[in-house]
């Protein structure tokens, strides 16, 4: 099969195709697509096409594949910094290539430490894939403040291996994608050698967990209480241009007031990130005004930034924070900060260059770990901020004190693209991995209540001003997911490399 393989892909050409279409296949694994099944093909076409080509091509060939994911999957960041960044076109288009290019700088990095430790065997690399697709994923996510977007494994909120997400997590089973890919591929090679056995032996271990995944779907890892909490979400659908004009401030908070008038006695009431956008030593009078109308059990939670002075930044700062009112307590400040939307990095050197790096309210500074949940009704409920849903292990490990998870934000920055229903699918596979309901509130779409195996119990339309009402249930106990992060996946992907090292491995 590898021969045949090189035979196909020896046109430079068509290999370089192949790999950027596998790229870009991806995506179409994620929502608004959902075709799950196009993760084994996309990670089998970049096996057929890598596998014939020296190592010193392989850099090369991650960027190409890197190029495909996140020119198809990230691209609508251009939206953002054209028709909400002030941007000139032509600099806006620069700017969204440069982000790609750099997002692609990860598998093809990856590739190349693949090369190495492979010393030119095509048994090596293969059996090496899963390890290091999973290890430039897991990079990709943390360094550089990190973009933990697209992981393959997010596809299956709605495919057949979302059983084994409570247990592994997303890298988990992107890393069981790579290795099925791996495995069909292995089969075909001892097909080609006669060595029917083990490739019946190969064939068989490689559909173990696609077929147990399904049946581990209806282990309930969590407790969930029968008791239901009513809870209305408001959408408010403010326009991203009027979202931060003074002249607008009154007829943002009328309107969500009014959206409100009906729902004051709702267990949970929720406004979407920064719906107050004054901070809260200027929103006294908002405050006061939400507290005389709750109901005695009440609570609501809304987005609003925060100024006051913190230890951690040595001063008076800003945070982008979330807050309970009325029958409830505590304030969450946004740990995960977006580039450029939140902060500005060389802030000295960048500020006023362009309108992109002069947005409304990117001074944020960073808010502290190891924060409490806010307290809804005696219920905990850990909140999480916009971007901050798409890390695992992050939100995981914020989730175990925790009875109910929310999460706010203000999609409008993305305008009618797959941006704001990818956003959504990642926090399915959060509910999902930490088997916990999740609320979803947003300016203008998806608002959504998310149930404890990551489907969605109800949902309102996009870009609709519009109320959420549902109940939701709280959860007790830990996934094991919860409990051991991404380490089990990262440590078997690092005995992977370690074996591969140690043992003698033909070229062929």
């Amino acid at each position: 099969m590898i021969a045949t393989a090189h035979s196909f892909f020896s046109n430079r050409w068509s290999s370089a195709a192949t790999l950027v279409v596998a790229g870009a296949l991806q995506t179409l694994t994620f929502s608004p697509f959902h075709f799950w099944w196009f993760g084994p093909v996309s990670m089998l076409l970049i096996l057929l096409a890598t596998l014939p080509l020296p190592a010193k091509k392989l850099f090369f060939a991650g960027l190409l594949t890197g190029l495909g994911l996140f020119g198809s999957g990230a691209s609508w960041v251009y939206i953002s910094i054209s028709e909400f960044g002030n941007t000139p076109i032509p600099v806006a288009v620069l700017l969204t290539v440069a982000f790609v290019a750099v997002l692609a700088l990860f598998p093809a990095l990856a590739f190349w430490f693949w090369g190495k430790l492979a010393k030119g065997s095509a048994v090596r690399r293969l059996i090496l894939f899963p390890a290091i697709w999973i290890l430039g994923d897991w990079l990709r996510g943390w360094l550089l403040t990190g973009f933990p977007w697209l992981y393959l494994g997010t596809a299956h909120t709605d495919g057949p291996l979302a059983g084994l997400a409570p247990m592994v997590g997303v890298h988990g089973i992107t890393f069981l994608i790579a290795a099925s890919s791996a495995a069909i591929f292995a089969t075909g090679w001892l097909i080609s050698r006669q060595r029917h056995t083990s490739a019946g032996i190969v064939a068989v271990a490689a559909l173990i967990p696609w077929l147990a995944a399904p049946a581990l779907n209806r282990v309930d890892w969590t407790d969930i209480s029968t008791k239901p909490i009513s809870v209305a979400a408001m959408q408010g659908n403010i326009p991203q241009q009027i979202k931060w004009d003074p002249e607008f401030l009154k007829d943002q908070i009328v309107a969500y007031l009014g959206m409100t008038e009906s729902y004051w006695d709702t267990d949970l009431i929720l406004w979407p990130e920064t719906a107050i956008p004054i901070p809260q030593d200027q929103a006294g009078k908002i405050i006061d005004h939400i507290k005389e109308n709750l109901g005695e059990e009440s609570t609501l939670i809304t987005g609003i930034p925060w100024y006051g002075f913190s230890e951690r930044a040595g001063g008076f700062t800003y945070h982008n924070s979330i807050t309970a009112i009325g029958n409830g307590e505590g304030i969450y400040h946004k740990q995960k900060l977006v580039p450029f939307g939140e902060y500005v990095p060389l802030e000295g050197v960048l500020r006023g260059l362009i309108g992109f790096f002069d947005l409304p309210m990117s001074s944020f500074t960073q808010g502290p770990e190891n924060q409490a949940p806010l307290i809804a009704n005696g219920t905990k409920v850990m909140p999480f901020i916009c971007y901050e849903v798409a890390y695992p292990d992050f939100l995981a490990r914020n989730a175990v004190n925790s009875d109910l998870l929310l999460t706010i934000s203000n999609d409008g920055w993305f305008g009618d693209s797959v941006g704001p229903l990818q956003h959504l699918q990642i926090a399915r596979m959060r509910a999902l991995e930490t088997g916990r309901y999740m609320i979803r509130d947003t300016n203008n779409g998806v608002t959504a209540i998310i149930d404890h195996k990551g489907q969605i119990a109800s949902r309102i339309p996009q870009f609709e001003r519009a109320v959420l009402t549902g109940e939701v249930f709280t959860a007790t106990g830990s996934t094991p997911y919860m409990m051991t992060a991404s380490w089990p996946v990262l440590t078997l992907a690092l005995i992977l490399i370690v074996f591969v090292r140690e043992r003698v491995i033909p070229k062929s």
